[in-house]
């Protein structure tokens, strides 16, 4: 099956606020009785630049934000060199709960949570997503990626460009993968240039 071809069975949410007070609900997982906070995602409901990680971390799950701890802090000194304003973007995760101990989502969690993530790429309708580690490159490209062969490479579903990059906690675990994520931002931002010269011609 191809990638989001379900998508046209979800319900049509009228908005993130709607999806998000469905989600806050939910406890189709094990994961929901784990956590202290649903993190639904955060930022601009109309960005053209939308980047998604794998799952909230203890203080993410303690604050209910996104990317708010370490590695947070790490993709915002990314975002402040790139020159991307944090409140212009969208960020996410694949699940919205937090796994204990911080370890990866289960394959039936990432099911259980997938379409909360796709019901809001479709409300956004971003024209860049960035994957931000294995587990959203393996969600929102193909199951069978590697993100160490496929990072900095360029991939396209439904319209929208894709660009896998190391999560920014490799990056603390790894200070030598920062090069490699600075070149995708690089290529990223060039890209994301690109497009919007490209819409503002075609007056989107």
């Amino acid at each position: 099956m191809g990638m989001w071809d379900y998508v046209a069975d979800l319900i049509e949410y009228e908005s993130l606020e709607e999806l998000r007070e469905i989600c806050l609900k939910c406890s189709k997982c094990r994961l929901r009785a784990g956590a202290e906070n649903v993190v639904f995602g955060e930022g601009n409901p109309s960005a053209r630049l939308m980047f998604v990680g794998e799952g909230p971390g203890k203080q993410e799950d303690e604050m209910g934000r996104p990317f708010v701890g370490a590695a947070g802090q790490l993709l915002d000194k990314i975002f402040a060199a790139a020159g991307i304003n944090r409140s212009d973007v969208y960020i996410a995760n694949v699940v919205k709960c937090r796994p204990p101990n911080n370890r990866l989502p289960k394959p039936d969690e990432v099911d259980a949570c997938r379409k909360y993530l796709e019901a809001q790429i479709k409300i956004i309708k971003p024209s860049i997503i960035v994957c931000l580690g294995a587990l959203a490159a393996k969600t929102l490209i193909n199951p069978q990626v590697r993100i160490t062969t496929i990072r900095g490479k360029w991939f396209e579903r439904n319209g929208i460009k894709i660009l896998p990059t190391f999560h920014p906690a490799a990056l603390l675990r790894d200070p030598a993968k920062k090069r490699l994520v600075w070149e995708d931002f690089k290529s990223l931002m060039k890209v994301y240039r690109e497009v919007s010269v490209e819409q503002l011609t075609l007056g989107w």
